[in-house]
């Protein structure tokens, strides 16, 4: 555990020396969300309806931007390969990665989603829910991206490849985190789909860092 806390401060450590990466990534969701109501009109009912599924798909292809550096960095300078030979597991080494990467990028797009929020006319409730489904959903995003930037490693045009591959398998997290805002909105519960967030979030964490592990073995071959 001391060598896997060790290895989420040293990539919290790097993210801190380069701000601009996570500053790129709060700046294009807060712009890709703000366009909408410039475009759809100031009507706030519209907004309201639109606005849980316009929130997902920024947070969505924000936490994107910044996931095909997650392990080329160490590939490129041969910190990979000595990982790979440390003693902590290369599935624990994996999954630390993403969760450094879910600390630095899908936490701060949660905390960011209540302003927008009441950009978009939601109410109090509404903008709860919607943060923590935001909260429960974001982890799942980081685990799939990080799946997609260890399969795409090393190859050419990674980032559109790793597009590619990861936002089919968002699709579950992104019905699930819209429904729970709008299962609000219609008197229904909530928790059936956190339940299912957590359910998926459950799946992936059992099955990513193994694959995660295998791409990379193969990387460093």
């Amino acid at each position: 555990m001391s060598r896997f806390m060790a290895l989420v401060g040293r990539d919290l450590r790097l993210a801190w020396r380069r701000p601009g990466d996570a500053a790129v990534v709060l700046a294009f969701f807060v712009l890709a969300a703000s366009l909408f109501p410039l475009g759809v009109g100031p009507a706030l009912e519209t907004l309201a309806r639109i606005a849980p599924g316009v929130l997902w798909v920024a947070a969505l292809f924000a936490a994107m931007l910044s996931l095909d550096r997650l392990f080329a960095d160490d590939f490129a300078d041969g910190t990979l390969e000595q990982l790979a030979l440390a003693p902590l597991p290369l599935e624990l080494t994996a999954l630390a990665k993403c969760l450094a990467h879910w600390i630095v990028t899908g936490l701060p797009l949660a905390v960011l989603s209540p302003a927008l929020g009441l950009l978009f006319g939601l109410d109090a409730a509404s903008i709860v829910t919607l943060t923590a489904s935001l909260l429960l959903g974001a982890p799942s995003l980081s685990l799939l991206g990080g799946l997609g930037a260890a399969l795409t490693l090393g190859a050419r045009r990674g980032g559109a490849l790793l597009s590619l591959l990861v936002l089919p398998l968002a699709v579950p997290v992104l019905i699930f985190g819209v429904g729970a805002v709008e299962a609000l909105k219609g008197g229904d519960g909530v928790l059936a789909h956190f339940a299912l967030l957590g359910a998926f979030l459950a799946g992936t964490l059992a099955i990513t860092p193994w694959a995660m592990a295998a791409a990379l073995r193969q990387a460093v071959e």
